[in-house]
C-alpha cells in the first residue's frame, strides 16, 4: 500500500508540476507594478502607448490525452492497454508583439519550451497488479499569431499555427502490487522513451487575452501583464506515427510584456500655461461647451394618414421607397412602434413623418386584420387608361391578400383615368408634369369608421391618424464635446490636458476618432461651473507632436422644464384655402377640446412648389387663417376667449417646408396647415 501512495504522489506532480512557477511569475509582475506607481508620481512627461513589445509568456498546459497507446517501444509492450489521461506541462516562452496603437490588428510571436506532460489513467495488469503510465513530452514550440482587438480596447483574440519539434520522448511504466499479496516486493519503475515519436508536429491554436497597463503615460518603459487562456485541439498533435493516442491542450497563463513610448512634451510649467503655435492647416481644434435650455418644447403629434398611394410614371408596381414586408415580418410590425421599418429610399426633411406615411399600406392591414368586419375600395386613377389603372390597384391588393391574408372579397378594386380630385386642371400648362404624378395613384375608399380619421366619411376621407410621441433625446447639455477636423489623417493618436483656474489638471485620452464627448460633470467633479484651459496634444504620423489650446467655462447640465404639447396636421386639396367641410367638425370637437386654459397655439400654414412663389405665400396663410377662423368661431362658442394665436405662412419656402417636393406624397403633404398647442408658459 505504501508503494501504491507513491504512484498516486508522482501522478499528481505529473499534472501540477509547475504551479509555483506560474505563482512566482504574477508575484514578480505585481512588484514591478508597485515599483511603477511609485515612479510615474514623480514624472511629468507624458509618452506614447509603445508599438512594439518584448517579454516573456509563461503558463500552464492543461494536457487531455485521448486514445490508446500499448508498444511503447520495440522492447516493451505493456500487457494492458491505456486509454486516455491528462497532466500538466510548462509553458515558457520569449515573445514579440507588434500592435500600432491607432489600429484593431496586431501580430505576436512566441518561442520557446512546451510541455505535453501527463499520465494516462490507471489500469489492471493480468496480475491484477495497478499499472501507471506517465508521459514526459517536451517540443520547442514556434508560435506566430494574428492579434485582433475587436473593441480597440485592452481585449483581444490571436489566432495562428503551432509548429513543434520534440526536444523529449520518455516515459514512466509503473507496475504496482497485487493487493492479494501486500507482502510481495515493489518492482522498479521501467523508465524510457517513446518510439515512432513523430519528430515535427503542425497545429494551430486560437485564444484570448486582456492587457492589464502596469504603467501610466508618465513612464516611458511601459509594462503590460496580459493572462491570456487558449486552445490547441488534437488536429496535427498525434505525438507518435502508430496507434490512436492524440492530445488536447487548454494552455492558461499571463504575458509580461515592455514597450518603449515616444515622449509627447507638455509645454506646461506648473500652474502656467505656455500656449505653442503649431501651423497645421488641416488640423482645426475646437471645443463646445452647451448651455443649459431653461424650457424644452416636446410635441405630441397626431400626424394624419393621406389615403392615397402613389405610383412611378409607367409602372403599375408598388414603389420601393414604400415599406413592404415579407410575411414573416407581419407578426412584429405595429403600428405604434414603427422605428424597425423605414423604406429603401427614404426621402423628405422630417424622415420621421415620412416613414410614417410610407407605412401605409401596413397599417391599413394591420387594421384590417385586427378588425375583420372593415372592407376597402381601391381605386387606381393612370392617365394611360382604366387598365392600367386597375393593374396599380390589382398590386396594392395582391399585396394586402398575400402578406397581411385579408380575406380577397373584403377589397373591391376599380381602373380610372383620373382621380375624384384631380390635380391636373384642363387647360393647365404649367407644371403638368408634378401634376400628372400626383394623380397617378391608388385611393383607399372606405366607409369602416375603424379605418378612417374622426367624423369624417366619404370617398376622400384619410385614414385613422398615427400618434407620434415625442422622442426623448440624450441631455446634450450635460457634454461638453471636443473636435479636431482632420485627426484622423494627420495623427495616429490625441489626447487631452484639462486644467482649472488653480492648475489642477486631468488627462483624457488617447483618441483616434475626430469628435470626442465628456459629460461636463466629469470634468468638474463637485463644482457647479468653472473656467479651463483645454491643450490637445497630437502625435502625427511624422512623428511630431503638435499641441493646440483653448478656454472654455463649462456649467453643470440641470434638466430643463419640459412644456408638453400637442401637433396636429389638416391637409388642403391642391390650389384650395378653405378646409374641406369634414374638417370643420374635426378641429371643433377633437382639436379645441386639446386646448389648454391659457394655452398658445401655432400655426403655420404651407404648399407645394407647384406654382408663383408669391401666389404660395398667399395661399399658404390664407389656409392658416382658415383654419385660425374655425378655432376662434368653436372657442368663441363654448365660450372661451383666453387663447393666444400665432398666425404664419410660410408659402413655398424650402427651408421651413414640413417635407421635400421630389415625391407627389410630400408635395401633398406640405399643401397643410400645421397646429401645434402649447400650455401655458
Amino acid at each position: 500500500m505504501k508503494t501504491k501512495n507513491h504512484i498516486t504522489k508522482e501522478s499528481r506532480m505529473a499534472r501540477f508540476p509547475y504551479a509555483q512557477s506560474i505563482k512566482s511569475l504574477i508575484l514578480c509582475a505585481f512588484i514591478l507594478m508597485g515599483m511603477q506607481t511609485t515612479v510615474h508620481a514623480q514624472d511629468s512627461i507624458r509618452y506614447t502607448q509603445p508599438s512594439w513589445y518584448f517579454g516573456v509568456a509563461a503558463g500552464g498546459n492543461i494536457n487531455f490525452y485521448r486514445g490508446s497507446t500499448q508498444q511503447l517501444n520495440a522492447e516493451l509492450t505493456v500487457p494492458t492497454t491505456f486509454h486516455n489521461g491528462t497532466g500538466v506541462g510548462l509553458f515558457v516562452a520569449p515573445l514579440i508583439e507588434y500592435r500600432p496603437a491607432n489600429s484593431r490588428w496586431g501580430v505576436m510571436f512566441e518561442a520557446g519550451y512546451d510541455s505535453r506532460r501527463g499520465s494516462f489513467s490507471g489500469v489492471k495488469s493480468p496480475c491484477n497488479c495497478p499499472d501507471d503510465l506517465i508521459s514526459d513530452l517536451s517540443y520547442l514550440t514556434v508560435e506566430p499569431s494574428v492579434r485582433f482587438a475587436p473593441f480597440k480596447s485592452d481585449f483581444y483574440l490571436y489566432a495562428g499555427p503551432r509548429l513543434a519539434f520534440n526536444l523529449n520522448k520518455s516515459f514512466t511504466y509503473k507496475v504496482g502490487i497485487n493487493p492479494a499479496y501486500p507482502d510481495q516486493l515493489p518492482t522498479d519503475p521501467v523508465k524510457g522513451d517513446f518510439s515512432s515519436i513523430n519528430k515535427n508536429l503542425v497545429s494551430m491554436q486560437i485564444g484570448a487575452g486582456y492587457d492589464i497597463h502596469l504603467s501610466s503615460q508618465y513612464s516611458k518603459t511601459q509594462f503590460v501583464l496580459s493572462p491570456f487562456v487558449s486552445f490547441q485541439p488534437y488536429f496535427g498533435q498525434d505525438p507518435r506515427s502508430i496507434e490512436t493516442w492524440n492530445i488536447t491542450t487548454v494552455r492558461v497563463g499571463a504575458a509580461l510584456k515592455l514597450g518603449s513610448g515616444h515622449k509627447i512634451v507638455s509645454p506646461v510649467k506648473a500652474n502656467e500655461f505656455v500656449p505653442t503655435v503649431v501651423v497645421i492647416p488641416e488640423v482645426k481644434f475646437t471645443v463646445n461647451s452647451p448651455k443649459n435650455i431653461e424650457n424644452e418644447d416636446r410635441l405630441r403629434e397626431i400626424f394624419p394618414i393621406r389615403n392615397y398611394v402613389f405610383f412611378d410614371l409607367g409602372s403599375d408596381k408598388i414603389p420601393n421607397r414604400y415599406v413592404l414586408l415579407k410575411k414573416n415580418q407581419v407578426k412584429d410590425f405595429k403600428e405604434d412602434d414603427l422605428s424597425m421599418t423605414a423604406p429603401e429610399n427614404m426621402s423628405g426633411r422630417s424622415e420621421r413623418q415620412m416613414k410614417v406615411y410610407y407605412n401605409v399600406l401596413n397599417i391599413l392591414g394591420e387594421r384590417m386584420e385586427s378588425d375583420p368586419t372593415t372592407t376597402i375600395k381601391l381605386v387606381g386613377s393612370s392617365e394611360q387608361g382604366t387598365k392600367d389603372g386597375l393593374a396599380m390597384a390589382e398590386s396594392v391588393k395582391q399585396y394586402l391578400v398575400t402578406i397581411f391574408e385579408i380575406n380577397p372579397s373584403r377589397i373591391a378594386i376599380e381602373g380610372r383615368v383620373e382621380p375624384t380630385n384631380p390635380s391636373l386642371q384642363p387647360g393647365g400648362t404649367k407644371d403638368l408634369v408634378l401634376l400628372r404624378e400626383g394623380d397617378r395613384r391608388v385611393s383607399i375608399e372606405s366607409n369602416s369608421p375603424a379605418l378612417l380619421m374622426e367624423f369624417q366619411s366619404g370617398s376622400d376621407s384619410p385614414l385613422k391618424p398615427v400618434v407620434i410621441n415625442a422622442i426623448q433625446t440624450a441631455p446634450l447639455d450635460s457634454f461638453v464635446s471636443f473636435n479636431v477636423d482632420g485627426s484622423d489623417k494627420a495623427f495616429n493618436s490625441w489626447s487631452m490636458e484639462i486644467a482649472d483656474e488653480k492648475g489642477t489638471k486631468q488627462f483624457f485620452g488617447p483618441y483616434n476618432q475626430e469628435t470626442v464627448s465628456i459629460p461636463g460633470k466629469t470634468i468638474l467633479g463637485t463644482r457647479s461651473e468653472g473656467d479651463y484651459r483645454v491643450q490637445m496634444i497630437g502625435n502625427a504620423k511624422n512623428s511630431k507632436v503638435i499641441v493646440k489650446d483653448t478656454t472654455i467655462h463649462i456649467v453643470l447640465w440641470v434638466a430643463p422644464r419640459i412644456n408638453e404639447g400637442t401637433r396636429f396636421s389638416i391637409i388642403y386639396e391642391f390650389n384650395k384655402s378653405k378646409a374641406i367641410s369634414m374638417y370643420h367638425s374635426y378641429l371643433t370637437d377633437n382639436v379645441i377640446p386639446k386646448i389648454p386654459i391659457g394655452g398658445t397655439v401655432i400655426i403655420h400654414g404651407h404648399t407645394d412648389i407647384i406654382g408663383e412663389t408669391d401666389y404660395n405665400q398667399k395661399l399658404s396663410m390664407a389656409r392658416a387663417n382658415d383654419v385660425k377662423t374655425i378655432l376662434e368661431a368653436g372657442l368663441t362658442k363654448i365660450g372661451r376667449h383666453d387663447v393666444t394665436f400665432n398666425v404664419s405662412g410660410y408659402g413655398a419656402d424650402q427651408k421651413l417646408a414640413p417635407f421635400d417636393n421630389k415625391y407627389p406624397e410630400e408635395r401633398f403633404y406640405n399643401r397643410t396647415v400645421i397646429i401645434d398647442i402649447l400650455p401655458k408658459q
